[in-house]
């Protein structure tokens, strides 16, 4: 009897998530969702949505196509879609989007570019 394995395609199905107290060092590159509610000392490239839960932290740079950040990041974050900073954030970092929305309360320093997919 032969069993055939189907091969898992990438896809926003697909959700990654460290958890509260484990640490990383190093990059972390993912197809799909990504939720960080523990730390990263490195960076991220997210092909989906990340989101940064209120615990999270990260000490690097996130490109991704979506980010939702209830935590903590110090570096630069790149969006070719939405960037959604909520009230309990801080980002330390240069911010760059196609689409920024800022919760009251939420901590941002750095600068921000709005980009756009028009040439």
């Amino acid at each position: 009897m032969k069993i055939k394995f189907k091969e898992e395609a990438p896809s926003s199905a697909l959700h990654n998530i460290l958890g509260v107290g484990t640490t990383i060092k190093g990059d972390i590159i993912t197809d799909g969702d990504f939720r960080l509610n523990g730390r990263v000392e490195g960076n991220i490239n997210c092909a989906a949505k990340i989101v940064i839960g209120p615990k999270g932290q990260i000490n690097g740079d996130i490109v991704s196509v979506n980010a939702e950040i209830f935590g903590t990041v110090v570096g630069s974050i790149r969006t070719s879609g939405a960037l959604v900073l909520k009230a309990s954030s801080i980002v330390t970092g240069d911010i760059y989007a196609q689409t920024l929305e800022i919760e009251p309360n939420a901590k941002f320093s750095g600068v921000c570019n709005m980009i756009s997919t028009e040439n």
